[in-house]
């Protein structure tokens, strides 16, 4: 496997849970973090901005991207496609900068399988009520919506014991605390280190490689 001085961090959460949020929150407070834009079928909500949010494109786009080995993952969600643009992950990683992606389960799987190393962080609601209180008061999503999503919930927190870490969002403030540890912690592991810090580990005779 090669060894990159960036890390890839993977937001997995069911529709509703806060993920955006805490995702705009923690690149608010770290511009060094690079979130990958997405590409999604699905129409921009009205807080919505193309290429900041999502890059909005139509089937016939997407499905060439697929087709054409662009997509590092993708996936259909809720009647819509998603996916991850290859371009620009690698390059980063190379470079040492810090990848964020919002992603859903099905999607941090195929990245694991680029890149085994990817920190998965699934985020849970406190409560099915919560989730749907949520759904509800966004005001982003028709009724028939609503209720898919959160049919479809279920099935997609089952997922969250394949992340290594999971947040439950009851309180913003400190789910965001919890998220910005993560990256901290991982930022100091001792891969991470050797690989930003090798000219000094050279100097103190440290070997890059774990014992």
């Amino acid at each position: 496997m090669p060894s990159y001085s960036g890390n890839i961090f993977m937001i997995v959460a069911p529709s509703g849970a806060g993920k955006s949020s805490l995702v705009n929150a923690l690149l608010s407070e770290d511009p060094s973090l690079i979130l990958s834009i997405s590409c999604t079928t699905r129409a921009p909500r009205p807080s919505e901005q193309a290429n900041k949010h999502y890059r909005f494109v139509s089937t016939e786009e997407f499905l060439a991207m697929r087709d054409n080995q662009a997509l590092l993952e993708w996936a259909e969600v809720h009647g819509n496609f998603y996916g991850t643009p290859r371009d620009r992950i690698h390059t980063a990683l190379e470079r040492g900068e810090d990848v964020l992606l919002e992603i859903d389960w099905q999607g941090a799987r195929q990245v694991r399988e680029h890149y085994p190393q990817a920190i998965g962080i699934f985020i849970l609601p406190p409560s099915i009520e919560a989730l749907e209180s949520r759904l509800t008061t966004r005001g982003q999503d028709a009724p028939h919506v609503i209720s898919r999503r959160l049919l479809a919930a279920g099935s997609e927190m089952s997922h969250a014991s394949e992340c290594q870490y999971v947040i439950i969002n009851q309180e913003f403030s400190t789910a965001l605390l919890q998220l910005g540890q993560i990256v901290a912690a991982t930022r100091l592991r001792f891969g991470t280190q050797a690989a930003r810090n090798a000219e000094l580990f050279s100097q103190l005779g440290i070997s890059k490689t774990l014992a």
